[in-house]
């Protein structure tokens, strides 16, 4: 019996991996959704379910412990469930292997011991209102962690690798190269990053034609790929910093598996560079549209993280910036507060000899 909490942000594939595992060792799949629980519910009791959804999630975590032998029981969505209800399952790491359960009203103790069983929770570790996620203390240190959305230890070649193999059959034309030879994609991966065909051998037969359109395809992947990393990184960085040491608004564009997929179906060989450049942009400007107040602000984030601002879009990611962090600094204030104001009129007066000096500079 194994407790395996797996964490990533959203559109890593944390479902569909653990599927297919579960598929591959012959075990029955029981997938519990953490929303449909959500943060009322601290007990393994259905009866104690505040609502419909909620006690058939719970009945349906229930069946699976009452089965014991042969499951995968999968929480999803741990960031939606409350600590109080994910500690119910630290008894399951310890030595005794027991836990408490309710089967059709009669309450039991499962014993796990020696039984083919293991229980996986998935989440993202930001919550829905974009606060850190903590897993509790006590789980964490008695599980095996594993984290599908970051680069651990000397797993970085590994990983961006991962973004090309996990979109290529995403591709029209890559899916023909997929259905032939798993050898030859990498090959075809090296030839797009090196430009060179020497010591290279193909599995299949590939008309010079199809090489050209493979080639040209996957090295259009890999600056997408390279951006989607970055976008990656940044959202981990952003939103693993406090909002006490935050310089600028919270980047929450994400750069998973899922926004690799949906940029790699776009891409034909007859596109430029301007093209592909419009391609990304138009995907996370779509992307960004869904953060509401903080649309403008993250798209502007992340066109400075591509280089690609002009003087209009610095000025204002600069004044964005510039207010944020005077917000920032009035946001526990009260206004009747005479060290408030103090601070406001010093503020303001500060504000004033930056922009004489910024005059200044232009004279010169």
């Amino acid at each position: 019996m194994r407790l395996h909490p797996l964490i990533s942000p959203p559109g890593y594939g944390k479902t569909t991996l653990m599927e297919y595992i579960a598929n591959r060792l012959g075990l029955i799949f029981m997938k519990i959704n953490g929303p449909a629980l959500g943060h009322h519910v601290t007990s393994l009791d259905p009866a104690d379910a505040g609502n419909m959804a909620a006690k058939q999630e719970l009945e349906k975590l229930n069946l699976a412990l009452e089965m014991g032998d042969n499951v995968m029981l999968y929480l999803d969505d741990i960031q939606h469930c409350n600590p109080e209800f994910l500690q119910k399952f630290i008894s399951l790491c310890d030595a005794q292997r027991k836990i408490e359960g309710v089967f059709r009203g009669e309450s039991k103790t499962y014993d796990l011991r020696g039984k083919r069983a293991c229980v996986v929770m998935a989440g993202n570790p930001y919550t829905e209102s974009g606060d850190k996620f903590q897993i509790p203390d006590m789980l964490a240190n008695r599980a095996d962690i594993y984290n599908l959305g970051d680069i651990l230890g000397d797993s970085e070649a590994v990983f961006k690798l991962s973004y090309i193999e996990n979109s290529m059959t995403s591709n029209p034309v890559l899916q023909k190269l997929a259905g032939k030879s798993q050898k030859d994609i990498y090959a075809m991966i090296q030839l797009a990053e090196t430009g060179s065909r020497e010591g290279l051998e193909f599995e299949a037969n590939h008309s010079p034609e199809e090489v050209n359109e493979y080639v040209n395809i996957l090295s259009k992947m890999l600056i997408i790929r390279d951006v989607v990393l970055k976008v990656n990184q940044e959202y981990i960085r952003s939103a693993a910093t406090a909002d006490d040491y935050r310089t600028e608004p919270a980047f929450k564009l994400q750069g998973s598996y899922r926004n690799m997929n949906k940029l790699v179906e776009k891409v034909v060989p007859i596109m430029n560079d301007k093209e592909l450049n419009t391609l990304i942009l138009s995907h996370y400007e779509g992307e960004s549209q869904t953060l509401t107040h903080g649309a403008e602000a993250n798209f502007l984030k992340l066109k400075e993280l591509l280089n690609t601002q002009t003087t209009t879009e610095k000025a204002r990611w600069n004044e964005i910036k510039t207010t944020f962090n005077k917000n920032k600094i009035f946001r526990n204030m009260d206004g009747n507060d005479p060290m408030s104001q103090v601070l406001a009129q010093m503020t303001a007066f500060t504000e004033g000899l930056e922009g004489i000096r910024e005059v200044l500079q232009k004279l010169k």
